[in-house]
């Protein structure tokens, strides 16, 4: 079959809830990863009150590519479409390239029937596209293996005895506080609670105690034989107590115990602190392709930390009382993909 009677056969169409056992069947087949789970379709839909809007490529009536989308809209930031919005990644997942390529036009035409801003596809690799990219995005991947012992002796001795260490000291954690601490408006309780129950025995809250008390928590997702760290915070004072050696320890130990092969810490800014840290755990950093198109043409977007235009308004956040974070960071939240 040539490349042209092979495009021919090729069909984008909107998939539909009845569609969802199938759509997940293609993402484990195809090598998708937990955020293209049919599931965030609910979680976005419901959660946040997002539009979805699911893409499958369809050849002799087979899915052989998918594209998740959810359009973002808010007032201060614009209408953005994304894949996906509020986690690490989820750009297209594909048989190949011509496929996932398909998938990018289909979005693009998209974006531009709805007079969307931009559209924006986050990546786990390059799609060699003919579209702005950005590349300041890392993922911390730690290959695991069947016996965590074997990977805790690979650490370095410093780490082992900081990890060690931790154990002895009092730790506490309140998550709220830990995202204000980063500027960011955190998601409401009823979100958590509805990927929680939205993705069943996909997701797990890790909690550390002191003396019963909960001390550290994060959130972890599982699929095809990987987990990603989606969400972890710690009290200020947590900081200076290593609070986060304990809870990465046992969450890798879990992973390693449950047979998975990678565990994603979650991506991080490229030479940051986070990159750092998560290095300690012999994770190694994996480039990520965030791509751009906007409708009308235009400079790239820079909706971002590192962009001035927000510095005022991140370090107002930080001192603004917990209440008052509470009260206003789910709405704020929702609208910044």
């Amino acid at each position: 079959m040539t490349e042209s009677q092979r495009n021919a056969d090729l069909s984008i169409h909107e998939c539909s809830d009845r569609d969802a056992d199938e759509w997940n069947t293609a993402a484990a087949t195809l090598g998708g990863s937990f955020y293209h789970l049919w599931q965030w379709r609910q979680i976005n839909r419901e959660a946040l009150g997002h539009l979805t809007i699911n893409l499958a490529a369809r050849r002799n009536g087979a899915i052989i590519g998918l594209l998740p989308l959810v359009h973002v809209e808010h007032k201060v930031f614009g209408r953005i479409l994304c894949s996906m919005p509020f986690v690490n990644f989820g750009g297209p997942c594909a048989v190949d390239e011509a496929t996932g390529a398909a998938l990018v036009r289909a979005a693009m035409a998209t974006a531009d029937e709805r007079h969307d801003d931009y559209l924006e596809l986050r990546c786990s690799h390059d799609m060699k596209l003919a579209l702005p990219v950005t590349t300041h995005k890392i993922s911390m991947t730690i290959a695991l293996t069947a016996d965590a012992e074997a990977l805790w002796d690979r650490f370095t001795h410093s780490h082992r005895k900081n990890v060690r260490r931790a154990y002895k000291n009092d730790l506490s954690v309140v998550m709220e506080e830990a995202w204000r601490s980063h500027g960011t408006p955190l998601y409401s309780r009823d979100y958590f609670e509805n990927v929680l129950g939205t993705l069943g025995d996909r997701a797990r809250v890790f909690i550390c105690l002191h003396r019963d008390y909960p001390v550290a928590a994060a959130l972890t997702g599982y699929f095809n034989g990987a987990v990603e760290g989606l969400w972890a915070g710690g009290r200020p004072e947590a900081r200076p107590l290593n609070a986060n050696y304990v809870l990465y320890w046992e969450m890798i130990r879990d992973a390693c115990a449950r047979g998975d092969r990678t565990f994603h810490l979650g991506r991080s800014t490229a030479q940051s602190g986070s990159e750092d840290f998560k290095s300690r755990w012999n994770a190694a950093a994996t480039q990520l392709y965030w791509y751009y198109f906007r409708p009308g043409g235009g400079e790239m977007p820079q909706l971002n930390v590192t962009n001035p235009k927000y510095q005022l308004a991140i370090r107002a956040w930080r001192h603004m009382p917990l209440w008052c974070t509470r009260r206003i960071g789910p709405p704020l939240a929702r609208g910044i993909p």
